[in-house]
């Protein structure tokens, strides 16, 4: 567990608080009703499906609230992907604050943040992907975010994942058109660049992963950086990627024939700016994010509270959230 101290808000004041829960981090922040940034606090990933301690991640957290929360908001991963686990999540908030709150998934509130609430289609590409959409009006849909088994196209792991399969089809020559890719990812990777040395080094690699999922995904920046580098297996890689992404902006625009819907992004895939421009050429630039995931929380959260919140509190929230690094 991190902790983040900018400027804070006396906790002897009213405050709000957002918890985004990921696979790979939990993120909680706090904010005072002036738009003032209290306590962060970083854990490690609560998505239920792939991490077993996420209970334990969620009550340290819940644990360190501000007794004078007036509101909570959770955007988490996983969350009502099944009702069992849906029910588990609601209680472990539900029995460490007596507090209002809020939960709904990671995505959907980082579409809150992105738009403010606002028509608008937010791509979420991390570990998995999945895109949520709002017309602005109440209506809202989800596409994708059907798991590293189903779907999760165009994320962190299904970049991680087709770079080994490529890597492997060199290694074992069903693929003879892509050497230029073998040495620098294997470099990247710290294998052999020897290739029986290379494909004994990389089963030990996969077979020593606590995290297996997460560490494939990790393997995307590899890829993007070497894309951007100019390396062209790794560019259409990273093209195959943002087709996928761009799918599911058309089909929310599908569900919303009568909205034009602008996109924003969120999720570590997205430091990609390969990936970035790959999808503008089709969309155009996308809209920079308002408030970041755990702001889109901080929203909810303030108006659970009734708090009245305007332009000018967002504002103010967006900048002490920049300013203490937790942009997108």
């Amino acid at each position: 567990m991190t902790v983040s101290s900018p400027v804070l808000t006396p906790l002897h004041q009213p405050c709000i608080a957002a918890i985004d829960g990921g696979g790979t981090k939990t993120l909680l922040a706090v904010v005072g009703r002036d738009g003032s940034l209290g306590p962060v606090l970083r854990g490690a990933g609560s998505n239920p499906f792939d991490q077993a301690g996420w209970q334990q991640v969620l009550q340290s957290l819940l644990g360190q609230l501000p007794s004078t929360t007036a509101a909570l908001s959770l955007g988490l991963a996983g969350y009502e992907e099944t009702r069992v686990l849906g029910r588990e999540q609601s209680d472990v908030v539900g029995n460490a604050f007596a507090g209002p709150f809020s939960i709904c998934s990671d995505v959907e509130m980082a579409c809150t943040g992105a738009f403010a609430g606002e028509a608008g289609v937010l791509v979420l590409s991390g570990t998995g992907s999945v895109a949520w959409a709002t017309d602005g009006r109440g209506g809202q849909v989800k596409i994708g975010g059907w798991g590293g088994l189903f779907g999760d196209e165009g994320s962190g792991f299904w970049i991680g994942r087709q770079a080994l399969a490529l890597l492997t089809a060199l290694l074992d020559g069903r693929n003879q058109t892509d050497q230029a890719f073998f040495a620098p990812f294997v470099a990247a990777m710290g294998l052999p660049t020897e290739k029986a040395a290379c494909g004994t080094a990389l089963l030990e690699w996969y077979g020593t992963l606590r995290h297996p999922r997460a560490s494939v995904a990790a393997l995307a920046r590899i890829v993007s950086d070497l894309a951007e580098d100019g390396l062209e297996p790794a560019r259409r890689l990273m093209r195959e990627a943002a087709d996928h992404l761009c799918a599911h902006i058309e089909a929310a625009q599908r569900h919303f024939p009568e909205t034009s819907l602008p996109w924003s992004y969120a999720g570590g895939t997205f430091q990609s700016r390969f990936l970035r421009e790959s999808i503008a050429l089709r969309y155009g630039a996308p809209v920079p994010p308002r408030l970041p995931p755990v702001g889109g929380g901080l929203l909810n959260a303030a108006r659970l509270a009734g708090w009245d919140v305007d332009d000018a509190w967002i504002e103010r929230v967006s900048v002490a959230l920049r300013d203490a690094g937790l942009t997108s």
